[in-house]
């Protein structure tokens, strides 16, 4: 005979709501043992000295594979401190692909975190039976990916420039570890600017960024169904197209607006005018590498950057943002209320009206967070807000990408910019999982009346 629980409900509510929390203190946890790593005195190059802002906020940026930095990453640090950013790269990225993943298989289900993950994502886009199923599954695809790109670089920098194969070696690997997990540190002196018309570095780079990009869940499904387009999960068909789509818009954008500015793409030949706009665009998905220099960008540029930046990449993968999924249901919401439709139906199904309420809160929210970031570090610095939003954005996108003035920026400034990156990286995945998992159903509902709207 089935009996009901006894467990009191604001308990049961509680215990679902701890994922998040657990990642959050994680992540926390995480930044402080890499930050005391950092501040060792053999962490940083014989000459130099390292500061508790600095170590703070290089291992917050590892952690929240942002890409920002106060100091440059190939001349400060030693081979050991730039070995602990490597590991705080692949632990920050490795964990949110796991705990996205998890709490994105406990919404599917309803289940509690204390049972065995054994329900797919829609479609069998996930089939895995357990959690050491899960985690086996994402540290092959991370290794398989990153193995690829590592043995590319590794050879192209052993051949290409003349390293001698340990030093191709290191940068081949720190470059894919730091490429795939949407990182954007670079152990070269001036990031990727001395290889900004090699596609051999750059289009390896690039595909490790949008493939991590891209979440694991999609990457599952694809290597599963490749060739069945019809079985592919709403999530993967709205992944898939809105990357294209990003893509393709951000490299016109980054095309069109710096093709004859001589600081940028200017002085550069045709086709490797089209290989940095691509690579820049390819960036914006949040990773923070640099081929050109980024403060001599138009401000339109940069605003365009700035809207790339704020969407993101995929959800359960090593991107940050808003992710396309919200910024797609956005927009398919608004195409139905402009086409007088009753419900949002995308590629064939209809949408949950829950998912609806979900999206408009994430994005809310991020907004009211990059405006207030943006408002604290210009009454702090006087500088314009063209500049400033886009080193917010960078950081709650997890982006990495700065137009020079992040080093220059007083330490209060510098805490902001940490707090864009903690909750950039885990904030819309723990708010999405917190939203989704209270579900508390009315047994009423108050008479219906619409106010003036536009």
């Amino acid at each position: 005979m089935a009996t009901r629980s006894t467990v009191p409900k604001r308990t049961r509510t509680l215990h679902r709501a701890r994922p998040a929390q657990a990642v959050a203190v994680a992540f926390a946890a995480a930044i402080i043992v890499g930050s005391l790593l950092l501040l060792l005195p053999f962490s940083h190059a014989a000459q130099g000295h390292t500061t508790i802002i600095e170590a703070l906020f290089t291992a917050t940026s590892a952690v929240c594979v942002t890409g920002l930095t106060v100091v440059d990453t190939a001349t400060h640090w030693s081979p050991f401190g730039q070995v602990v950013i490597l590991v705080l790269i692949q632990a920050g990225g490795f964990g949110v692909m796991i705990f996205a993943s998890m709490i994105g298989l406990v919404i599917a289900r309803k289940l509690s975190v204390r049972t065995r993950l054994t329900a797919a994502v829609e479609t069998k886009a996930l089939s895995l039976g357990d959690v050491k199923g899960l985690i086996r599954g994402i540290a092959k695809i991370s290794g398989l990916i990153e193995g690829s790109v590592a043995l590319l670089l590794t050879l192209r920098f052993w051949l290409g420039y003349g390293h001698d194969f340990g030093q191709a070696l290191w940068l081949g690997v720190f470059h894919a570890v730091s490429a795939f997990n949407n990182a954007g540190f670079s152990v070269v002196e001036g990031n990727l600017v001395p290889f900004v018309s090699d596609p051999f570095i750059g289009l390896p780079i690039a595909a490790a960024i949008i493939l991590g990009g891209l979440g694991f869940p999609v990457i599952m499904q694809l290597r599963r169904e490749f060739r069945k387009p019809l079985h592919w999960s709403m999530n993967t068909k709205l992944v898939l197209w809105m990357t294209a789509v990003l893509l393709i818009g951000g490299t016109v954008l980054i095309g069109a607006v710096e093709w004859t500015n001589p600081k940028t793409l200017g002085s550069l030949d045709d086709p490797a005018k089209v290989l940095a706009a691509f690579f820049q665009s390819v960036q914006t998905r949040t990773a923070g590498f640099n081929s050109i220099d980024i403060g001599s960008m138009h401000p339109a540029t940069w605003l365009g950057m700035d809207v790339l930046m704020f969407i993101g990449g995929g959800p359960a993968g090593t991107a940050g943002g808003i992710k396309v999924t919200t910024f797609a249901v956005l927009f398919f919401i608004m195409y139905t209320e402009l086409t007088g439709e009753g419900a949002v139906n995308i590629f064939g199904k209809r949408l949950s009206r829950s998912v609806h309420r979900q999206a408009i809160t994430v994005v809310l929210l991020a907004t009211a967070l990059v405006v207030a970031a943006c408002g604290s570090i210009m009454l702090l610095t006087g500088r314009d807000l063209d500049q400033v939003l886009f080193e917010v954005v960078s950081a709650f996108g997890t982006v990495g990408l700065s137009t020079g003035i992040t080093a220059e920026l007083p330490t209060g400034a510098h805490l902001i910019l940490m707090v864009c990156m903690f909750v950039g990286r885990l904030g819309p995945m723990a708010l999405g999982s917190a939203i989704a998992l209270h579900d508390r159903r009315l047994l009423y509902e108050y008479p219906q009346e619409r106010p003036v709207i536009g």
